[in-house]
């Protein structure tokens, strides 16, 4: 019995029977198979489910090896490593932990090819491109929950690509959620300067409209969450805390707005010389 992953759930309801594949939640009533819950959870319809399903089964091993790949590419390539530092990330700790790789392209079917993945599955996750081409070229790349985050050091690409699918939950809550105060960051580059100045209790949404899995992850419990939104010169990372921090109130949850210098986000504000003890006075000032 556990807290039910489909709504708000406060004390345990949810039962699940690993044996049968059912589940059924003794809080809001509903209940079935893997494929219902497939539904439920991600609010698809059965087609998209069962597609989900069988991605996932297939896909976690292709996906791993990839990231193993990419981590050890990371220190090959001085132009990663610049760029990591640039934007002020530099402990060997929160890069292993993290599992930071990066992908030069032109290397990657042929590694999963001696490791004997076909081609047709290196193509189905979408980082193997149709021409056989990796899709993932000179990005620094963040390993996820069945998925992979890169964000492109040219400025001539799309800054940042999900591959096989959508971003997904919060980052690392599985850990983060036993907090009772928890920072809410937008980008995973915010997330590892935040983690690396010493806040164990940060996670980051991959951007700063939430999708209806981070939203009830959020709000699985009672806690304080500090909003520490990009002080955007334009407003909309601000307006989006504030959006956020009404809808987390009208769910129970004490939502609280961090003020950035305008101009910065997480991520600047350590990279350009800002400490843990101001940033502790920011969360303090939070409203």
């Amino acid at each position: 019995m556990g807290l039910c992953p489909l709504h708000a759930d406060h004390k345990p309801s949810f039962l699940l029977d690993p044996g049968k594949n059912l589940f059924y939640c003794y809080g809001c009533g509903r209940g079935g198979d893997v494929i219902r819950f497939a539904e439920l959870y991600h609010q698809v319809r059965f087609p998209q489910a069962l597609r989900l399903l069988r991605e996932w089964r297939g896909s976690a091993p292709l996906l791993q090896a990839v990231a193993d790949l990419y981590r050890i590419q990371l220190h090959r390539h001085g132009e990663a490593v610049a760029y990591l530092n640039q934007r002020g990330i530099h402990s060997p700790e929160l890069i292993e932990e993290m599992r930071i790789g990066y992908a030069p392209g032109g290397c990657l079917r042929r590694w999963l090819t001696q490791l004997g993945y076909p081609l047709q599955s290196q193509r189905h996750t979408g980082l193997v491109t149709s021409a056989g081409y990796d899709a993932y070229i000179h990005r620094i790349v963040f390993p996820l929950e069945n998925n992979l985050y890169g964000r492109s050091l040219s400025t001539a690409a799309p800054p940042h690509r999900f591959l096989p699918g959508a971003k997904g939950g919060l980052y690392a809550w599985d850990r983060v959620r036993r907090h009772p105060e928890v920072i809410l960051v937008e980008g995973l580059f915010d997330y590892a300067t935040v983690r690396q100045a010493g806040f164990h209790n940060v996670t980051c949404s991959l951007g700063a409209n939430l999708n209806a899995r981070q939203l009830r992850q959020l709000c699985d419990g009672s806690r304080t969450v500090y909003l520490a939104f990009d002080a955007d010169q334009n407003g909309s990372g601000q307006r989006a805390a504030q959006s956020l921090a009404y809808r987390l109130t009208e769910h129970g949850v004490n939502a609280r707005t961090v003020s950035l210098p305008e101009g910065h986000d997480p991520n600047s504000f350590f990279a350009q010389g800002g400490d843990a003890h101001q940033f502790w006075s920011l969360l303090e000032a939070a409203r």
